[in-house]
């Protein structure tokens, strides 16, 4: 970690060990059930793998991570600690501060399809999808990182499970979801209403009109994640 403050101060401590750029994006990541090297790289695309290696080892030596050999011997699996489970309701009060007091408007340097999908895996309300395996297909368009400008996802929700894929798996798709990145996010995020977006065409659905109608309750696309916490628990998935 880098220099210490020189103080005694409670607070200055815990900053020398959580407030070193990324570490508490990575927290996020292990607290949204992360246990692998490459699912914490999913959610910090733009850190690099060296830093990110740097601030696990950080983090286990300050006692707030375990790092475990897997039972295969290759790779590991990192586990908060005691110390680290309660950080949770600081990172958690993070989200939720920035939610009611920084800008609602995002910048388009602070849009990142991948890490929009990868971050709704963990984001759906499972208690509300039927029992049978549900396939949505999300068309995003007006991409701002990168030469493409329009990527498609798919998501897998089945047994409670949730998959984000960034290849067709060659199930049948049951919804269509059409979207400008920009307009998508802030409806995710609660800052515009769907009902607008819908109106206006910078989001469309495609299919059975019952799972249409259940589709903004299946994503929470009413606003509510706005008032969900910041770290919720949700069904942790896989990015195939």
């Amino acid at each position: 970690m880098g220099k210490g403050y020189g103080q005694y101060c409670p607070i200055s401590r815990a900053a020398e060990i959580i407030c070193e750029r990324w570490t508490p994006l990575i927290l996020r990541e292990l607290m949204s059930g992360s246990h692998h090297f490459n699912e914490i790289s999913y959610g910090v695309p733009l850190m690099s793998r060296a830093l990110l290696i740097k601030r696990l080892k950080e983090l286990e030596l300050a006692g707030i991570i375990t790092r475990q050999e897997k039972a295969t011997g290759q790779g590991s699996v990192y586990l908060l600690t005691p110390a680290g489970e309660a950080l949770k309701p600081l990172i958690d009060q993070m989200g939720v501060w920035a939610t009611h007091w920084t800008r609602d408007r995002l910048s388009p340097d602070q849009l990142d399809d991948r890490l929009l999908m990868w971050a709704m895996r963990r984001g759906v309300n499972l208690d509300a999808f039927p029992s049978v395996k549900v396939v949505l297909q999300f068309d995003l368009r007006g991409l701002t990182k990168g030469k493409q400008k329009e990527r498609s996802y798919w998501m897998v929700v089945e047994s409670a499970r949730v998959d984000v894929c960034f290849q067709d798996p060659g199930f049948g798709v049951d919804v269509v979801i059409a979207a400008d990145l920009s307009t998508f996010t802030h409806v995710v995020m609660g800052y515009e209403r769907l009902d607008q977006a819908l109106k206006t065409g910078s989001i469309a659905f495609d299919g059975p009109s019952e799972y249409v109608q259940q589709l903004p309750t299946w994503l929470y696309l009413h606003s509510e994640r706005r008032h969900l916490s910041g770290i919720a628990p949700f069904v942790i998935g896989k990015m195939a």
